[in-house]
C-alpha cells in the first residue's frame, strides 16, 4: 500500500505541548487522510497520549495549529468537535442497558426515540451484536462485547474522526487478535477516519494504513507498515519494529562497512548520504544458517547456543566466534535448522537485505 493519502481531513502544523519546562510534544507536522486508519505508536512517555488529548480537544497545544477540514480548532472544546473518543476504560454507563448506552449521544442531540432505536439496531447489527442485546445490561456483557458497545456508541455520534486510546490493552491475547481484525473490518465498512493510539507495534502493523512512530515527543517516522519495516529511519525505529541484529559499524569504502567490535567487514547495497558511522540492522528472518549461508557475501562464523519456539517460527541464538556477539536467526517451524546445539555454523545474508542507518 502506498504512503500517499487522500485529501487530508486533519492537519497538524508545528504542534508543541509543554508542561512547565518539559516538552511532551515537540514541533510535530502531520497530515491524516480522510478515511484513513492512522496509528500513533511509541513507548511509554513518548508523547502519544498527550498528542491524542490535544487532537480530541481535552488539552490545548502550547503552540501550533490543529486544522480539521480546513478550520483551525485549537480553541474548540471537545464536545463541540465532530470527533469522538473510545477510551481504554470504555467509559460505558454501568447502570444503563446496551441500547441506552448506544443511544446516549443521540438523546443528548435531541433525536426522537424512534429514530434513536432504529439507529441503535443498525449499529448493533454492524458491530455483530444480537439485536436482543438492546435491553441487556452492560455489566452482563463480556469484555469483547463491551468493546463493541463502546464503538457503537462512538459511531452513533456520526463523527468525522474516531480516536482510540489503547482500547484493546486490557484484553487477553486471543480476544485482542480477534478485535484487531474486526476493527479493521469496521473501518472499511464505515469508511470513517480512525486515529488509534497504542504501545503495541503488532496492533499497529495489523490494522493501520499508516503508522507514526513517536519517541521523546517527536514523530520519528511516518509511513505504511511495509515502508517502516523495510526502511526504518534510525536505530530506534529499527529496533522498535521487532527483534533485530544491530551492529555498530563505520564506513570503509563505498558500500563497505566494518564492525567496531571485531573489525569484520560487511557489504551493503545502499547507504545513507554522507554515512561515516552508524548501525547495520539485519532482521533475523532474512539470515541464512548452515550450508545456505556458506556462499553469501556477508558471513559470520559462530556456535548455535540456544533455540526458542515462537509458535510458527523457531529462533536460534548464534554466538559469533570472534567477539561472542549474539546473533538471532529465525526459521519457520517446518523449515528448521537441521543441526544441534553447540554446532559451529556460518550465518549470512545478502547485501541488499541489510539496513544501514546513521543514528
Amino acid at each position: 500500500m502506498s504512503s500517499e493519502i487522500s485529501e487530508p481531513v486533519l492537519q497538524l502544523r508545528n504542534i508543541v505541548k509543554k508542561f512547565g519546562d518539559f516538552t511532551a510534544v515537540d514541533d510535530i507536522n502531520l497530515d491524516i487522510g480522510d478515511g484513513e486508519f492512522f496509528t500513533i505508536v511509541g513507548p511509554s512517555g513518548s508523547g502519544k497520549t498527550t498528542m491524542i488529548r490535544m487532537l480530541v480537544g481535552m488539552d490545548r497545544p502550547s503552540s501550533g495549529d490543529i486544522i480539521l477540514r480546513g478550520q483551525r480548532i485549537n480553541d474548540v472544546p471537545a464536545n463541540k468537535r465532530p470527533t469522538c473518543m473510545v477510551f481504554q476504560s470504555l467509559a460505558l454507563f454501568p447502570h444503563k442497558t446496551v441500547g441506552e448506552n448506544i443511544e446516549f449521544p443521540m438523546k443528548i442531540a435531541g433525536v426522537e426515540p424512534g429514530k434513536r432505536r432504529e439507529r441503535a439496531d443498525e449499529l448493533l447489527a454492524q458491530l455483530r451484536l444480537p439485536l436482543a442485546y438492546y435491553s441487556k445490561g452492560v455489566n452482563q456483557c463480556s469484555g469483547g462485547e463491551r468493546q463493541r458497545i463502546a464503538l457503537a456508541r462512538a459511531l452513533a455520534y456520526d463523527p468525522d474522526i474516531l480516536f482510540f486510546d489503547e482500547p484493546l490493552s486490557s484484553l487477553d491475547f486471543r480476544l485482542r487478535k480477534t478485535l484487531e481484525k474486526e476493527l479493521k473490518d469496521i473501518h472499511r465498512e464505515t469508511k470513517k477516519t480512525f486515529v488509534y493510539i497504542t504501545h503495541s507495534l503488532e496492533e499497529a502493523m495489523v490494522m493501520s494504513d499508516r503508522i507514526g512512530i513517536m519517541n521523546a515527543g517527536e514523530m520519528i517516522q511516518v509511513g505504511t507498515p511495509a515502508e517502516i519495516y523495510d526502511a526504518p529511519r534510525n536505530k530506534f525505529v529499527g529496533e522498535f519494529m521487532g527483534e533485530v541484529n544491530t551492529i555498530e559499524v563505520e564506513r570503509v569504502s563505498e558500500k563497505h562497512v566494518r564492525s567496531l567490535s571485531d573489525g569484520t567487514e560487511f557489504t551493503v547495497a545502499r547507504e545513507p548520504d554522507n554515512f561515516e558511522r552508524g548501525y547495520l540492522i539485519i532482521r533475523p528472518e532474512i539470515v541464512k544458517i548452515g550450508r545456505p549461508a556458506e556462499d553469501l557475501p556477508n558471513r559470520v562464523h559462530g556456535t548455535v547456543f540456544n533455540d526458542y519456539s515462537l509458535g510458527s517460527r523457531i529462533q536460534y541464538q548464534i554466538r559469533s566466534k570472534s567477539d561472542q556477539y549474539q546473533w538471532l536467526v529465525e526459521r519457520l517451524q517446518d523449515e528448521p535448522y537441521e543441526g544441534k546445539l553447540d554446532d559451529e555454523v556460518y550465518i549470512g545474508w545478502q547485501s541488499e537485505d541489510a539496513i544501514l542507518v546513521s543514528d
